[in-house]
């Protein structure tokens, strides 16, 4: 995810006749310029690679100290990319690069190879011109990339003296081949980006339900341009204070939904925020389904059938349009709408991703994944028109108990 600019005034020079024009003055001036061109690049668009930018494979280059004649070395070829800020990085001419990282544990390591805009200003240089270039910079490094780093390439380096080789297949790069498949291509920036959690709540989750809530986010960017998510966090029961980032938390099981009073203290203020918890259950799951149906209650916010409700309600028709609700497993979906509690009964998440015997037709695939995107949809508009409303910061997760589950603490004889 890619922040907005900083929200700050722009100041600009106020000229007047007979003004004299210094450095600093001429040097904020063209600041200025700059500022508002990036603002304009940074909320429309997101950084990454305009074009070229290729590597390939090269021998050692002739006359260098025997000890770097190694296979090791690459030629990164002319190109454009932009970063987060919007500064521009041009590469004009082919460059050649040497791998000099050494991998001396007992397992393969990532390293990645980067580049970032230098801004010439900062160069401390003895030779003054008139004119002078904006650059850039090449590394290799072993932690990911930073926000203002352009990832080229990684290599998943082998121990030893790690001789590069040819890449054999480019969608699965063998160990000590370049790996082009994690490069960002500079694009227009999506107006929606939906933050999403699987929430853990039993050890005996259904299975494979993240790996199937990754493949509904990933769907996103080539299902519609307007929406974009990442990769799906993990969170657990009671939430962290950073369950309030996250638009949509997402929870499948045939068990039963048993919260204390401090972890439906929790809930409460996050649902209160804006958020959106996705409870998906079996049809079979009597258990689980009451426990849910005594949540909502609990909540002031009995469950409504999406059938009874406005037929231009967001999750019938945003971005997707869905008439009757789609077939899987022979089982129709049904879903019910708690304020921001949403109830999904039927396997809609086991067709959002590759089932175990590859026999799920591509229908019933894009069908479950287009309902899912109207889905996260609806909990980020949710969770954007509450906060508009709010005047006062969102609270933390840990202050104290919302009036509403006053008669639940009072059931449970305890002291609020």
């Amino acid at each position: 995810m890619y922040p907005p600019p900083k929200i700050q005034p722009l100041e600009r020079l106020n000229v007047e006749d007979g003004m004299l024009i210094n450095k600093e003055r001429w040097l904020r001036s063209h600041a200025y310029h700059r500022q508002r061109q990036n603002i304009h690049y940074q909320s429309l668009n997101q950084p990454g690679i305009v074009c070229g930018l290729g590597i390939s494979l090269i021998p050692a280059p002739k006359d260098i100290p025997s000890q770097y004649n190694d296979q090791r070395w690459l030629q990164i070829q002319p190109g454009i990319a932009i970063d987060l800020i919007g500064n521009p990085i041009v590469i004009s001419q082919p460059i050649d690069f040497h791998i000099v990282i050494d991998i001396n544990e007992s397992e393969a390591r990532q390293i990645y190879i980067v580049i970032s805009y230098v801004d010439p200003e900062t160069l401390k240089t003895k030779e003054v011109k008139e004119f002078v270039p904006e650059t850039f910079r090449i590394d290799q490094k072993i932690t990911t990339p930073n926000a203002l780093e352009i990832e080229l390439c990684r290599i998943l380096l082998r121990p030893g003296n790690g001789q590069l080789e040819p890449t054999q297949d480019v969608f699965f790069p063998n160990p000590n081949s370049l790996d082009f498949r994690y490069r960002q291509i500079a694009r227009s920036r999506p107006s929606n980006i939906v933050r999403v959690a699987h929430l853990q709540t039993s050890p005996t989750q259904r299975s494979n339900s993240l790996v199937n809530l990754s493949y509904l986010l990933k769907s996103t960017i080539h299902l519609t341009q307007t929406i974009e998510t990442d990769t799906p966090a993990q969170v657990n029961f009671p939430l962290p204070d950073i369950a309030l980032d996250y638009d949509l938390l997402f929870n499948t099981s045939d068990q039963q939904l048993s919260l204390d009073p401090q972890e439906l203290t929790k809930l409460k203020i996050y649902l209160d925020a804006g958020g959106v918890l996705l409870l998906e259950s079996p049809t079979d799951a009597v258990d689980r389904l009451e426990s849910i149906v005594n949540l909502t209650e609990t909540f002031g916010t009995p469950l409504e059938d999406i059938r009874k409700l406005d037929r231009n309600h967001p999750l019938r028709t945003q971005p997707f349009l869905f008439a009757a609700l789609p077939i899987l497993q022979q089982k129709p979906i049904q879903i019910l709408i708690s304020g921001g509690i949403v109830l999904v009964i039927g396997d809609l998440s086991t067709a959002w991703g590759l089932d175990e015997k590859l026999s799920l037709p591509r229908e019933t695939i894009r069908t479950a994944q287009e309902l899912g995107i109207n889905i996260l949809y609806f909990a980020w508009s949710r969770r954007q028109m509450t906060q508009l409303h709010q005047q006062q910061p969102i609270p933390t997760l840990t202050e104290a108990k919302p009036r509403s589950l006053q008669t639940v603490f009072d059931k449970l004889n305890l002291d609020n």
